[in-house]
């Protein structure tokens, strides 16, 4: 019986949801499926979504935002009726979880709308607890709250690193 895993994968870098797609290719070569949910992603690049489409079945993305705004950039009118949009992810997000839907959840940018008050960590921990055991998942953001940390298995940080091109060879 196989036991599933929560990941965090964090930081100031770039390339957290290109990890954790590489996550669910792999998933996906092992004869699993994966549900993506997105949150505050805003406008998208159209020729990622067309790639992404081709591996469905087996790989199912998710978007509850109807803006193709960023979040920050919204109109309070527009960001209240954003964050009923996202609390209706978040909901279909618990019931993956409590169902057992799928083998790997990928919650991308969930850490973002935890660091920007739309859910509480409680709410998101109580998720978690609720997750189906065989059920592996990742959740993704630049800030990884530290009340998250007894309820993940692995961190993984991505951080960008610049480099002086003037002391190289």
């Amino acid at each position: 019986m196989k036991n599933g895993t929560v990941q965090a994968i964090c930081g100031s870098g770039r390339g957290k949801t290109s990890t954790a797609i590489g996550r669910a290719i792999s998933a996906i070569a092992a004869h699993e499926n994966v549900i993506m949910i997105q949150f505050l992603k805003g406008s998208q690049d159209e020729e990622m979504k067309v790639i992404l489409a081709r591996l469905e079945p087996e790989l199912k993305i998710f978007r509850f935002e109807k803006s193709a705004a960023f979040f920050e950039d919204l109109s309070e009118e527009e960001k209240s009726e954003e964050k009923r949009n996202i609390c209706n992810g978040v909901n279909f997000a618990k019931k993956v979880m409590a169902t057992g839907e799928c083998d790997l959840l990928i919650l991308d940018e969930i850490l973002g709308i935890v660091d920007q008050k739309i859910i509480t960590e409680e709410t998101l921990i109580s998720a978690l607890r609720s997750k189906e055991s065989e059920m592996s998942v990742i959740l993704t953001g630049k800030i990884f709250p530290e009340g998250l940390k007894a309820y993940v298995d692995s961190i993984s940080e991505i951080r960008d690193v610049k480099v002086d091109k003037a002391q190289e060879g």
